[in-house]
C-alpha cells in the first residue's frame, strides 16, 4: 500500500544517492539505529505544522510496511519559515528518541535542523486513509512481548526499547501505530468509544474490522484482547479545543491528524477539532429485573457510589438511581461509602450519617424505608480519599429480609470465622456481620471484606454475602507503553486478597454444598485475570456473567482508556446458577455524557430464588 505514497511534482530533482530517506532513518524497528547520530540532506514534504516543529514525509517511499514515511522534526523556529505542501530539505539534523516518562514508548524524531531549503511549494497533501492506503489495525495482540496476554503475570519482563522487536505491523497494534508515526492520515467515520478525558482526548475506533463490539457501539475487552485497534484523538493542532460532550456510541466526522506517541500512549493529533455528527440516540434503560416481594424472586444490586458523603453532590443523584434504575433492589451491596464528614481528616470514622442520609434520600425519591449494614473501619486504614475512611456497607428492604440472629456484629478488628454446628453441620458466621481476616497484612491501605448472613421473607435457610472492594489499580502502566507485560498495578495484592476472601467462602460451601452464597461489589479486576481465577477456583463461586452465558462484548460495568470492561462483578455459588437467576449492567455512567455522570462505575442488578430448604444435601445443580 506504499505505493499510495506519491506526488506529481514538476521539476524536483532527484536526491543525492548519498542522502538517507525517511524510511531509513525510522527503521522497521521501534528505536532508529541512527539514534543519536546526525543525519544530512533529508527531504520531505510538509504535512503538518504544530506549536513546536513540522511533519514531513518521504518523497521517496519504499514498499516496506514496517517503515513510516514520515517523521517529527522538532524545532520551535522551523515552522515559521516552511508552510505546509512546501517540499524541504533539511542540510542536517539529529535522530532523536523523545520520551517524557521511562515507562513511555520512545518517539524518533529530528532534532536541531540546519540549512533548510525549501525546494518547492503548494504540492498537494493527501493524507492516508487507514484502512484503505494502509494496512487495517490488528484486533487483538499489542506486541509480541506480551506472550499473546497482556495481562499474564509476572508483569514486567521485558521493554520494547531493549529488546527492539522488528514491527509486525499486520499482526501487533504497536507495531502498527508505530509504523505510521508522523504520519498525516485520516480516520473515515469514527466512532467514539467513552466520554473524553479531562484534556478532552477522545478514544475512538474507525471503519476498520474491529472485535468486541458491545449494544452500545464501543468495544469490550475480553480474554487476551483488548482491542489494539484504538486510537486516542488527543490536542488539535490549531489550538482549537475538542468538545466536552462526546458520549459513548456517538458518530464523528472524520477526523485527519498526525500520528505520533504523546503520555504513554500512541495518539493522532488532529489538525482540528473533533466533531460530532450524530449523537448516539441511546440512553441507559432501567432494570427490569424487579422483586417478587418473595424469596423467590429476591433482587440484589451493587453499586460503587464514589466517594459518597452525606454532603455529597451526588448524593440525591445516587438515591435517584437506586430507585428510578435499580428499582430498589430488596439488597445492595455498596462500596465507597465515606465517614460522617467526608474528605475531612480528623478521626471521625462512623458512616452513620452517611447511610441515614442516603437511605433518607431514596425514600424522598419513592423507593422503601432500607436498613443499613456496615462496619467502621480504623482511622485512614482503609484506602481511598484521605479522610474518607472509604467502607462496603448493605443496604436492605427490613419488610423483605433481616440478618440471621444469633451472632453480634464484629468490631472493625474482629475477624469473622465460619462455625459449623456440631449436630446439624449447617455453617454460620460468628460475627454477623463480621470483616474478614481484618488485621491480615494483604489488607493494608484496603477495605476489607463484609460477611453478612440473612433470612429472607417466607425463606426456610439462610443465605451469605460478602461484598467486596479490593486495592486499585493504582501504579499500573499504559497498555500502549514500554514495560511488557504491561504492570497490572495491584496485581500482587489483589491475589492475595483473593485466597483470603475465596478461602473464607470456601469453608461454608466445604461444610454445605447447597450453601446460597453470593459475593459481590468492586474486585478492581477482570474475570480472566490471575486474581479472579484464583478466587473463582479456590472459593467454589462462578461469576454470574459467565454463569448465564452473557454475551462477552456486553460484560462491562466501566469505561476506562479504550475499553469498556468489567470491574465490579456478582459471584454466586453452584445452586444459585439456574434458569431462575437473572443479572443485567445498568449502564447509567458508561453511555451518558460526562455531566451526566453521578458515578464512574455502572450498578447491577440480579435476580435470585434463596429460598432454600433445611436439607443440606439437596442436589446441587451442575454450573
Amino acid at each position: 500500500m506504499k505505493g499510495a505514497l506519491c506526488w506529481a511534482v514538476a521539476g524536483l530533482q532527484p536526491l543525492l544517492s548519498a542522502a538517507l530517506t525517511i524510511a531509513e532513518i525510522n527503521g522497521n524497528k521501534f528505536i532508529s539505529s541512527y539514534n543519536g547520530k546526525t543525519v544530512s540532506d533529508v527531504t520531505g514534504l510538509v504535512t503538518a505544522k504544530s506549536s513546536a516543529g513540522i511533519y514531513i514525509r518521504s518523497t521517496t517511499p519504499d514498499d516496506d510496511e514496517a517503515t513510516s514515511e514520515s517523521i517529527y522534526v522538532f524545532s520551535s523556529t522551523i515552522g515559521k519559515t516552511v508552510n505546509v505542501g512546501d517540499i524541504i530539505t533539511l542540510g542536517s539534523a539529529k535522530v532523536s528518541e523523545y520520551r517524557s516518562s521511562n515507562t513511555y514508548m520512545h518517539l524518533t524524531e529530528l532534532t536541531n535542523p540546519t540549512g533548510i531549503t525549501v525546494v518547492s511549494s503548494n504540492n498537494t497533501v493527501t493524507p492516508l486513509v487507514i484502512g484503505k492506503d494502509t494496512l487495517s489495525p490488528p484486533t487483538e495482540q499489542f506486541t509480541s512481548l506480551d506472550g499473546g496476554d497482556i495481562y499474564s503475570v509476572p508483569n514486567a519482563q521485558q521493554n520494547i526499547s531493549a529488546v527492539n522487536p522488528v514491527l509486525k505491523p499486520a499482526e501487533y497494534g504497536l507495531d502498527f501505530w508505530e509504523s505510521l508515526t508522523g504520519e498525516l492520515v485520516t480516520v473515515k467515520a469514527p466512532t467514539a468509544l467513552k466520554i473524553p478525558s479531562s484534556y478532552r482526548d477522545t478514544w475512538v475506533i474507525g471503519d476498520w474490522k474491529v472485535t468486541g463490539k458491545n449494544d452500545a457501539g464501543s468495544l469490550t475487552m475480553s480474554a487476551k484482547d483488548s482491542n489494539p485497534e484504538t486510537i486516542i484523538i488527543g490536542a488539535p493542532l490549531d489550538s482549537t479545543k475538542n468538545p466536552t460532550t462526546t458520549k459513548l456510541g456517538d458518530a464523528l466526522e472524520d477526523i485527519t491528524g498526525v500520528v505520533t506517541n504523546t503520555f504513554g500512549f500512541y495518539t493522532i493529533l488532529p489538525l482540528t477539532a473533533l466533531k460530532i455528527k450524530s449523537p448516539s440516540p441511546l440512553s441507559p434503560p432501567p432494570t427490569t429485573l424487579v422483586s417478587s416481594k418473595s424469596c423467590k424472586g429476591l433482587t440484589v444490586g451493587t453499586y460503587n457510589v464514589e466517594n459518597l458523603a452525606p454532603t455529597s453532590a451526588h448524593m440525591p443523584k445516587v438515591a435517584s438511581q437506586i430507585v428510578t434504575y435499580l428499582k430498589s433492589p430488596d439488597l445492595l451491596f455498596i462500596q465507597e461509602v465515606q465517614d460522617d464528614d467526608g474528605a475531612t481528616d480528623d478521626g471521625v470514622v462512623s458512616a452513620n450519617k452517611t447511610l441515614t442520609t442516603l437511605i433518607s434520600a431514596i425514600k424522598s425519591a419513592g423507593g422503601p424505608q432500607y436498613d443499613y449494614v456496615t462496619i467502621s473501619p480504623l482511622n485512614d486504614e482503609d484506602g481511598g480519599q484521605p479522610g474518607g475512611n472509604i467502607r462496603t456497607a448493605y443496604l436492605y428492604n427490613p419488610s423483605m429480609l433481616s440478618l440471621k440472629n444469633g451472632a453480634t456484629a464484629g468490631s472493625s478488628t474482629d475477624a469473622n470465622e465460619v462455625i459449623v454446628d456440631a449436630e446439624t453441620g449447617q455453617p454460620s458466621l460468628k460475627f454477623n456481620p463480621g470483616r474478614v481476616d481484618p488485621s491480615n497484612a494483604a489488607w493494608e491501605a484496603t477495605r476489607k471484606p463484609l460477611a453478612a448472613e440473612w433470612i429472607a421473607k417466607d425463606g426456610k435457610k439462610s443465605f451469605f454475602t460478602v461484598n467486596v472492594h479490593m486495592s486499585s489499580k493504582g501504579g499500573g502502566s499504559s497498555v500502549h507503553g514500554d514495560v511488557r507485560p504491561p504492570v497490572n498495578g495491584g496485581v500482587e495484592k489483589r491475589t492475595e486478597q483473593a485466597e483470603i476472601t475465596a478461602s473464607f467462602i470456601s469453608k461454608i460451601l466445604k461444610a454445605d454444598p447447597a450453601a446460597r452464597v453470593i459475593a459481590a461489589g468492586d474486585f478492581n479486576e477482570f474475570a480472566f485475570v490471575k486474581p479472579l481465577t484464583t478466587f473463582a477456583s479456590v472459593s467454589g463461586l462462578k461469576e454470574l456473567d459467565e454463569a448465564l452465558n452473557t454475551p462477552v462484548e456486553n460484560r462491562y460495568t466501566y469505561s476506562y482508556d479504550m475499553n469498556a470492561q468489567a470491574l465490579d462483578h456478582m459471584y454466586i455459588s453452584p445452586v444459585l446458577a439456574s434458569s431462575k437467576s437473572k443479572f443485567q449492567h445498568i449502564h447509567v455512567s458508561s453511555w451518558v455524557t460526562a455531566s451526566a455522570v453521578v458515578s464512574d462505575h455502572d450498578p447491577s442488578v440480579a435476580l435470585f430464588d434463596v429460598c432454600g430448604c433445611a436439607d443440606s444435601q439437596k442436589r446441587v445443580h451442575k454450573l
